[in-house]
This record gives structure tokens, sequence and C-alpha cells, in this order.
């Protein structure tokens, strides 16, 4: 009897607990594998437990933008409401972030880099991430200080601001003391803040500083105009660590310069419809047949053999 309530703890444990553990795999496990070991465990795999943290930043790469629409439209809806943290660059579209927004009632961490987002959805939809206390919105181009300052009136809580930008990407702007200004004037409890390589000027920076009181680090690589006097920083601001404004070494690769052409080991994910799991009864659990049927959405993976991966995000950054 013993031995027999050991070969079934692992299918009996409490949903909650199969999430925590299943957070642990990849989407690709999680999506595809984890729903044939069992029903408790497929019915956790599509529930909220295992979509309160979503990062689909490795799995975004190389993406066609469809798909990544599909895909975490698909994720977040699994999440029913208690989604905590989101990671996935190239948001391709303004109404992919407003969805995004209509599901934040729980979220604190947003990470959203390279996407192509503009101010004007920002603005309408800022009102939704209240609950944000960290935000990435490195190399999203098509925002600038409106969009910092919704974010800065609307996110109390925010704490951690990521503003990274690629130094050819702000080549041609003259100057960003706005979004500097929008950040001094509403992120007054900013306690991490990056800005590497944005066009800001010494007085920009001052402001921030002076302003936002509880800042403990702010990144400053490639602002190459900021002169800021260390004595005046150890004196005043003697909890203020700042990082730059000179840079020692090149520019850092990231994964879009590091794309690989080859596409011999290339996995792609598709969505298929109108394929069952031929080795359950479907005479046996109704509703498990429902919850888990392969037309909402399910996910193969295939070899792309000699075919040719096409990017739609620039290569750099």
């Amino acid at each position: 009897m013993e031995e027999e309530s050991r070969q079934h703890c692992w299918e009996e444990l409490i949903p909650d607990a199969l999430g925590l553990i299943f957070r642990k795999l990849s989407i690709e496990d999680i999506l595809t594998k984890i729903p044939r070991v069992c029903k408790s465990w497929g019915r956790a795999a599509a529930g909220p437990y295992c979509w309160q943290e979503i990062d689909i930043e490795e799995w975004s790469h190389r993406r066609q933008p469809e798909h990544l629409d599909r895909m975490l439209k698909m994720l977040i809806q699994r999440s029913a409401g208690s989604l905590r943290k989101l990671c996935v660059p190239g948001i391709p579209n303004d109404p992919l972030f407003a969805f995004i927004a209509d599901h934040a009632g729980s979220l604190q961490t947003l990470k959203l880099p390279r996407s192509e987002i503009s101010n004007s959805i920002v603005e309408q939809v800022a009102a939704k991430l209240c609950t944000i206390t960290f935000l990435d919105v490195s190399y999203c181009k098509k925002i600038g200080a409106p969009a910092l300052e919704a974010i800065g009136k609307h996110c109390k809580c925010l704490i951690g601001l990521q503003r990274s930008m690629h130094p050819l990407e702000v080549a041609d702007k003259l100057c960003q003391d706005d979004e500097a200004h929008a950040i001094a004037t509403t992120m007054l409890k900013l306690k991490h803040l990056e800005m590497p390589y944005l066009r800001l000027t010494t007085d920009a920076v001052l402001e921030i500083i002076s302003s936002c009181r509880e800042l403990e680090f702010m990144d400053l690589r490639g602002c190459f105009d900021v002169k800021l006097d260390e004595k005046f920083l150890k004196e005043k601001f003697s909890g203020l660590k700042v990082l730059g404004p000179l840079v020692e070494d090149c520019y850092e690769r990231n994964d879009w310069e590091d794309y690989d052409s080859d596409t011999s080991s290339y996995l792609a994910w598709d969505f298929i419809a109108d394929e069952a799991y031929d080795y359950y009864d479907e005479s046996s659990d109704a509703a498990w047949d429902d919850e888990q049927r392969l037309e909402e959405l399910e996910l193969r993976f295939y070899e792309g053999y000699g075919q040719a991966v096409e990017v739609d995000w620039p290569l750099s950054p």
C-alpha cells in the first residue's frame, strides 16, 4: 500500500505546487510534453499556475510577428489575471501592447525591449499598468518623453527603469533632455535607472539626481555630453553609484548582432490544429478533452532543414 501511494504522489500534487515545478522547464516542455504525461499535469500546464511569470525572450528571437502575437495572447490568457512578470522583446504593434495592459492587473515586472510601440498607445493605457515596479523599454525607438511621462504619472510604485538605446539609433537626435525631465518630474521613487547612450546634458542628469532622492544606481554609459563632478556626487549624493559616462570598451554585442544564419539546428514553432492524443480514452473524461484539444492553439516543433530564417527585427541593436 505504501509503495502504491508513492507511485501516485506526483500525479496527486496540487496544481499550484506543480506550477512551481513546471516553471523551471522550457516553454517547449510545458506546452508539448507535460500535457502528455497525465491529466492532472495537463490541467496544471493549461492553468494559471505555470504562467504567473512569462519569459519568452529566448523563444521570440527570429519569430514571425504573427506567431509572437498568438503565442503571447495564449499564455497571457492562461495566466487568468495572475500575471506578475512578463519578458518579451519585439512587441510588433500597439494593439498587442494594449492587450498586455488589459491583463496587467497583477503585473509588477514588464520588459519590452525593441518593441514597436508608440507614445499614443502608452498614454492611452498607462493607467492600467499602475502596479508595475520595474519597466524595461530599451531600444523602443518610437516612444519618448510623452510615453515616459504617462508611465511616471500612473505607475507610482515604479522603482526600476531601463531605457538603454543603441548609439546608431540616437545619432540623428540633437537632445533627449525631455525624457530626463519626464523622469525627474514623475518617477520620484526610482532606485535603479539605466539610460546608456541617450543624448543628455549635465543639467538634465542633475535634475534627475536632485528629484529622485531614493536613486541608488544610474547607468550613463555613452552619455558623452554629461560632465559630473565626482567630489560633488560623493558629498551630496553619497548613496548613488553612477556608471559612465565614459565607456572603456566597445559597445557590447547583443543577441541581434550575434545572429547565426546557419539554420540546420533551428527549431521553429508552428501552430497546428486537428491533432489528438491517441493514448487517451476520449470517453473517459469529456472535460479533459475540452481543456486539452489542440484546436485551441497547441504547438509543435519541426526541424527547419534547408530553410532560410527571416528575421523581422533590425540586426542592431
